[in-house]
């Protein structure tokens, strides 16, 4: 069984990081894809931070191999499997239904971040950080940040909140999540840094635009960095 389960662990993480080969270039939601446009929504990183998502597939990729031919019958290695399993399965199929279903595709990146931050408890005890521990960090870390975004991009879209409004409720989300998990899962700057990584697209894309929201999320990098340095 577990056997079975390490295989299809492997083969999700494959389809996972092949699914951006088969879907549209997405880095945020489109004006027009919701009744309210918003151009350039100060809650969205800068582009390039999306380029983490290749470091994310490789460590992923490579934590799934590692753990079918080395830690099949590991405990807390199968402890991470199903809800891994779970948040891959989603994440395969993410990009296809966002591109035609923005509030669909934001229930579902709640659900893998909840299973991505399952599979990150269940790992804290295994003294395998860099193949386990790290990968599940940084996934769960930027999962952190892009439920907050599309949180933010369905709140401004459908005229609950001003962009601007949508923007700060974002940061504060992100930040007390992140903050959240930092106290309970310590020694995993990789999750902090994750975080970080898509805070600081979001200073570079406000830093001549909403001042406001570099500053705020500015805040958020510090709380997290501190957070990140007291619990490791």
């Amino acid at each position: 069984m577990e056997r079975m389960k390490a295989s299809l662990t492997l083969l999700l993480a494959l389809t996972f990081a092949a699914a951006p080969l088969f879907a549209p270039d997405f880095t945020g939601y489109k004006p027009g894809d919701m009744p309210v446009t918003v151009i350039d929504p100060p809650f969205q990183p800068a582009g390039w931070a999306f380029s983490i998502w290749g470091l994310i597939y490789a460590a992923l990729i490579v934590m799934a191999g590692f753990g079918l031919w080395k830690r099949q019958d590991d405990p807390i290695w199968a402890e991470t499997r199903a809800p891994f399993i779970l948040s891959m399965a989603l994440g395969t199929g993410w990009l296809f239904v966002a591109q035609a279903a923005p509030v669909t595709a934001t229930v579902m990146i709640w659900a893998m971040l909840a299973s991505a931050l399952a599979a990150f408890f269940a790992a804290l005890p295994s003294p395998d950080r860099w193949s386990l521990r790290a990968p599940l960090a940084l996934y769960a870390g930027w999962l952190t940040a892009a439920s907050g975004v599309a949180t933010g991009s369905i709140i401004a879209g459908y005229g609950l909140l001003s962009a601007l409004s949508a923007a700060l409720l974002v940061l504060v989300l992100v930040a007390a999540i992140g903050l959240g998990v930092q106290l309970r899962q310590p020694c995993t700057p990789e999750y902090a840094g994750a975080v970080i990584w898509a805070l600081t697209g979001i200073v570079a894309s406000n830093i001549h635009g909403e001042v406001v929201v570099s500053a705020v999320a500015v805040l958020a990098i510090t709380m997290m960095a501190m957070a990140a340095l007291r619990t490791s």
